[in-house]
């Protein structure tokens, strides 16, 4: 891939549903030509459950009534995969991107996520691998980090989710990412320790520039916000 320029945004805790907002509305604008740089968003979401193109409620092992007690919002999206967790102590990153400006197909993008991964668990001295049977980065049977991508109108949205320090407790009452008898593991679990979120999301950005070959420039969320409104 060129080097191209891409806009690096990193958000506070942000609400899954408002950050899916977020997205779509980038994805229009650069479908429409309204922005032209690609974006990369990094962040934590709070507790929420997700539903990929491919997701049922029946890889859901506890009830609804159990997750409005415990306020976990339930979201069907667009997404590739099954079912997934996400919350606080899990990096997310969505790179909202021209595949075909970047020359990337979709089975690169998902590599190259997965290679990002990877650069990152070891930067903290944890060997992660691959599963060519289930895409995403892994330890041993233990799953580590989740991919799951849609692409419209050749713009990529949602992406990848890395499990830093995250309670894995929410993950028992699922079938992560419609997979039965797959436990999940995180960075902190693996290391025993844990692991500073912003020397994670700092090693996330240097591998995001070295995988995909691509300079970021970092905006703040309200720089983002007016470079949309440009």
């Amino acid at each position: 891939m060129e080097n191209s320029p891409c806009l690096y945004v990193e958000l506070p805790l942000t609400g899954y549903r408002e950050a899916w907002k977020l997205q779509q509305e980038i994805v229009r604008l650069k479908s429409e030509g309204l922005l032209k740089p690609d974006v990369i968003l990094v962040l934590e979401h709070p507790p929420v459950y997700t539903l990929g193109r491919n997701g049922g409620l029946e890889n859901l092992c506890v009830s609804k009534a159990l997750l409005e007690k415990e306020a976990i919002d339930l979201v069907q999206v667009e997404r590739g995969g099954d079912i997934t967790y996400h919350g606080p102590g899990q990096l997310v990153a969505y790179p909202l991107m021209d595949i075909q400006r970047a020359r990337l197909s979709v089975t690169d993008l998902v590599s190259a996520l997965e290679e990002i991964m990877l650069k990152t668990a070891a930067a903290f001295d944890i060997e992660a691998g691959r599963n060519p049977l289930n895409r995403g980065v892994w330890i041993g049977a233990a799953k580590l980090g989740s991919i799951g991508i849609a692409i419209r109108k050749g713009i990529s949205f949602h992406g990848m989710a890395l499990n830093v320090n995250l309670d894995l407790t929410h993950f028992t009452w699922i079938n992560p990412c419609g997979l039965q008898k797959v436990s999940m593991t995180s960075l902190k679990e693996t290391a025993g320790q844990t692991i500073p979120m912003p020397a994670v999301r700092q090693a996330i950005k240097q591998n995001i520039e070295t995988v995909l070959n691509i300079q970021l420039e970092q905006l703040g969320p309200e720089a983002l916000d007016l470079r949309m409104r440009s």
